[in-house]
């Protein structure tokens, strides 16, 4: 022997961690159990280079997860035990499928070093008195990868990263045997394990020229055109695509849920969001259009007022569908034209054709007069004393809102408000929850934005509901270092379903709660706001405030949304 001691053999953890660090993630959300427990030793050696953010519950780390895959474009990580990763976390998981947020969900099956087939507490590998952990990730992921080998966790992690961020992109999750966690890596002679980079790489096809010569002659013929921009949409290349071709060539944008605020809503080119819980001119303009080009949009029903026959009409004008998916193209009505490609790759194209720059005035002014017969709700507003009107609280937003400010929104009657009256004026700067678009969502979001963008002032719009089912991030929020404001639309209940029961008011009424005292004992700054006024002075005071702050607004119960929405 020579004295020098031999080289420690690497475990399974520390290869998917390697992995992980491999792969550029920088967070990974968490409530740990069983398998990610006995990770996290490997975890905190390679803290510098991946952060663990640890949550208080397993819904709130999923939806940090999506809301990081969402605005990064990389798969957001969120690691759970077996069967809490896939029932409380499923929130986050959900919103990431239906949204086409890039997720990969990294859990186990929970089994306590070989015990699965006697029915173990909490044992999900599918055997006779256990639960199935691979068959509930399968209903809502793109695809889920089962490691029962310490070689086939470090490939399924590389595979489910690559097919997580492919068109179109959603969650992935890796279930892992759970003994393997800590099982030394054996050597392998025949199935070798690749550095992770050489699987990720993949360049898409470029758009059909005669596809685009063909859609360039559509719109240049048309007079009335409009584009339906959609999430796929909804980043920094795709936004000044869009805006720039609408302005070039007098094109209106209309955009779905999950693209309000693509472009600036009070530019000339843009009617708003359309749906049932949209914006009336948006709606008009796409009713009365010659020519639809949707782009990056699947015209999901629920934002296409369900298939009102009097809105989109297949036949009566013509509809163009560009979608990085060709399954999305012609998927919910028949079309003219079918272009497969990404978005902002078509557009680029388009922008290389003249689209009709001779009638550029005519449709901005057809633009003008849908916005004359269609303005924004503006009608006088009375709250009962000691409270605010909704529509009070989306006017201290907008006066409020600047380029370096984010908002977030949850479910409810709160975001109805929002996205029918509040014009963003910064693109890119409202995320919303417009997959499964579940309460509890906005912020939870928040905080996972101010990690994003630590630059921006970061406020979420709520109501009470929604924020007393994960207000519990405020506590992370506070040990992370992530200054965000919550404001609560505090009406006292579940406003939209108490709106549309109308007087039948069952289940839809809470017991009063004051969340700004809650705020206070986790560490936060809490505000109480009866007027306008405070509330917008508490936004001002949050603006500068190292710590997080929750503005708790009385709003009057019957400040209903059936006043603004299309319904």
């Amino acid at each position: 022997m020579d004295g020098s001691s031999p080289t420690a053999a690497v475990t399974t953890k520390q290869a998917i961690v390697k992995t992980l660090t491999d792969l550029k993630v920088d967070y990974a959300f968490t409530l740990p159990g069983l398998g990610v427990t006995w990770m996290l030793d490997e975890f905190y050696r390679s803290r510098k280079e991946l952060r663990v953010i640890l949550t208080r519950g397993e819904q709130v780390a999923s939806i940090m997860a999506q809301v990081v895959g969402r605005l990064t474009g990389k798969p957001g990580v969120y690691m759970g035990q077996g069967p809490f990763a896939s029932t409380t976390g499923a929130f986050g998981i959900l919103e990431a499928y239906f949204a086409g947020s890039p997720m990969l969900v990294l859990t186990d099956t929970s089994c306590y070093d070989g015990f699965g087939m006697y029915g173990v507490y909490q044992t999900m590998t599918g055997d006779y008195g256990a639960a199935d952990v691979r068959a509930v990730m399968k209903t809502m992921t793109k695809s889920t990868y089962y490691a029962t080998e310490p070689h086939e966790a470090v490939y399924a992690i590389q595979q489910a990263y690559k097919q997580a961020s492919l068109p179109r992109q959603g969650p992935t999750a890796v279930v892992l045997k759970s003994p393997i966690i800590r099982r030394e890596m054996p050597e392998q002679s025949r199935v070798q394990l690749y550095p992770a980079q050489g699987y990720q790489d993949v360049v898409m096809p470029v758009p059909d020229p005669q596809a685009i010569q063909a859609l360039a002659g559509m719109v240049a013929d048309a007079r009335r055109p409009v584009l339906i921009v959609g999430n796929g949409m909804q980043n920094p290349r795709g936004r000044k695509l869009v805006a720039l071709l609408a302005e070039k060539f007098g094109v209106a944008v209309a955009t779905s849920y999950n693209a309000k605020g693509v472009v600036d809503e009070t530019s000339e080119i843009a009617v708003g969001m359309l749906g049932t819980w949209g914006m009336k001119s948006a709606n008009a303009a796409v009713e009365s259009a010659d020519t639809l080009i949707v782009v990056g949009a699947s015209l999901g029903a629920d934002y296409i007022k369900f298939r009102d026959p009097g809105f989109i009409k297949p036949g009566v004008q013509r509809i163009v569908q560009i979608d990085v998916d060709p399954r999305n193209a012609g998927w919910v009505y028949p079309v003219d034209l079918a272009i497969c490609a990404d978005g902002g790759d078509a557009i680029e194209a388009l922008l290389a054709h003249d689209l009709g720059a001779e009638r550029r005035l005519d449709r901005l002014a057809w633009i003008a007069e849908v916005h004359s017969a269609h303005p924004v709700f503006d009608a006088p507003t009375r709250a009962a004393p000691g409270t605010v009107h909704n529509a009070d609280v989306i006017k201290a937003l907008d006066a409020f809102l600047t380029p370096d400010d984010m908002l977030t929104l949850d479910a409810g009657t709160n975001r109805i408000w929002a996205t029918t009256t509040l014009k963003v004026r910064t693109p890119g700067q409202l995320v919303v929850p417009g997959g499964i678009g579940g309460m509890g969502w906005g912020a939870p979001a928040a905080a996972a934005v101010k990690l994003v963008h630590p630059e921006k002032n970061v406020v979420c719009l709520t109501g009470d509901g929604g924020f007393a089912m994960t207000m519990n991030v405020m506590a992370t929020c506070v040990q992370e270092q992530l200054p965000i404001t919550v404001v609560v639309a505090n009406n006292g209940g579940l406003g939209m379903v108490r709106d549309n029961l109308k007087d039948r008011r069952i289940a839809v009424d809470f017991s009063p709660t004051d969340f700004a005292q809650i705020a206070r004992g986790m560490g936060c700054r809490g505000v109480n706001a009866t007027t306008p006024e405070q509330l917008a002075a508490a936004l001002e005071e949050a603006r500068g405030s190292n710590i997080p702050t929750v503005i708790d607004v009385a709003v009057d119960p019957d400040s209903s949304h059936v006043d603004v929405s299309d319904y």
